[in-house]
């Protein structure tokens, strides 16, 4: 057989694989932020006291202070399990300042706006009692482990454990957000389209600029071939994840490539799947079907690299045969 005769049947082969290629990003559970605190005529201040509140249906406090040069950096900030948002304040003697609204970029180093302060008083973050705060607090501590607890089980792929300590969270707790797209993680495990469905679109009605919902979501479409569901779902969490200082997720930016390639749209996967290595080299099956786009564009040589580098990061992968074929005719 013809070497393109080889790599047209290749092709063929490999796209209704692509189906089963798109992987739903996992959550990280922590973040950071920094800042600076400085006074009203912009000059640094040293050894501020900073405080953390998170407020929402849950309330958490950390707390940080300034170096010299009136920098701070806070790390190990948790995720929220309900909505919500933090609110920091900075403190030295008499002069105070707060800036509101503020959410963490998880997994990276968010930079907020500088916090000015002034001579005067701040109003309490929260008007609650010792009593109620520690009530409120010993309530996000048996979330947080039930939520902890239902990711284990998922792990473990004990899916029926996990929908039952997620509902047992949703239940609780309705605005919860992570615990819905988690939720629609495990019913998408168990090829129940249906409800993962419904557990994602319950995630962005708490969270409109839920990228990972979007991206699940666009993943079902794509698996039951509704390609133009898919592509306005994947748009959207591109959108949303374009707007993060990293400059957009690798996975869901490499979703949306097959999403384009199942729909024939071969430039349009390319640039997507280009894009997804930018962010991460390490992305084995961006690497891949980046090979196989310049494949189909006749570009064997050029499609060597993607997939010699397809099998060093995944030589047990799923299309390491198929990219070795591919290989041994560009030898």
């Amino acid at each position: 057989m013809r070497r393109t005769g080889i790599v047209r049947g290749i092709l063929v082969a490999t796209l209704a694989v692509a189906l089963s290629a798109v992987a739903t990003p996992a959550m990280a559970q922590m973040g950071s932020m920094k800042g600076k605190v400085v006074d009203d005529k912009g000059a640094p201040v040293p050894d501020a006291e900073v405080t953390f509140d998170f407020i929402g249906d849950v309330n958490r406090q950390f707390t940080a202070k300034t170096n010299a040069k009136g920098e701070w950096i806070r790390a190990g900030l948790p995720a929220a399990i309900g909505t919500g948002s933090w609110t920091i304040s900075a403190k030295k003697g008499d002069l105070v300042g707060r800036i509101t609204g503020q959410t963490v970029d998880l997994g990276g180093v968010k930079s907020v706006p500088d916090i000015v302060v002034k001579s005067g008083t701040l109003a309490k973050v929260e008007n609650v009692s010792p009593a109620e705060l520690e009530k409120r607090n010993k309530e996000n501590v048996e979330l947080k482990k039930a939520f902890d607890e239902a990711n284990a089980a998922l792990a473990a792929n004990n899916y029926d454990d996990a929908i039952v300590k997620l509902t047992a969270l949703t239940d609780k707790l309705t605005t919860c957000g992570p615990c819905f797209v988690r939720l629609g993680d495990v019913y998408n495990k168990k090829q129940d389209y249906e409800k993962a469905e419904k557990a994602f679109l319950k995630a962005i009605e708490v969270d409109p600029k839920s990228a990972e919902s979007y991206s699940a979501l666009a993943n079902i479409y794509n698996q039951q071939k509704k390609f133009d569901e898919a592509v306005k779902m994947s748009t959207k969490a591109t959108e949303l994840s374009a707007s993060s200082p990293t400059g957009g997720d690798p996975t869901t930016i490499f979703n949306q490539g097959i999403i384009f390639w199942n729909q024939s749209k071969i430039p349009e996967a390319k640039a997507q799947f280009e894009k997804a290595i930018q962010l991460n080299p390490r992305l084995a099956d961006a690497q891949y079907w980046y090979g196989m786009s310049l494949v189909n564009e006749g570009k064997m040589a050029d499609a060597k690299k993607p997939f010699e580098e397809y099998l060093k990061l995944a030589p047990t992968g799923q299309y390491v045969e198929t990219a070795k074929a591919i290989l041994a005719q560009i030898k």
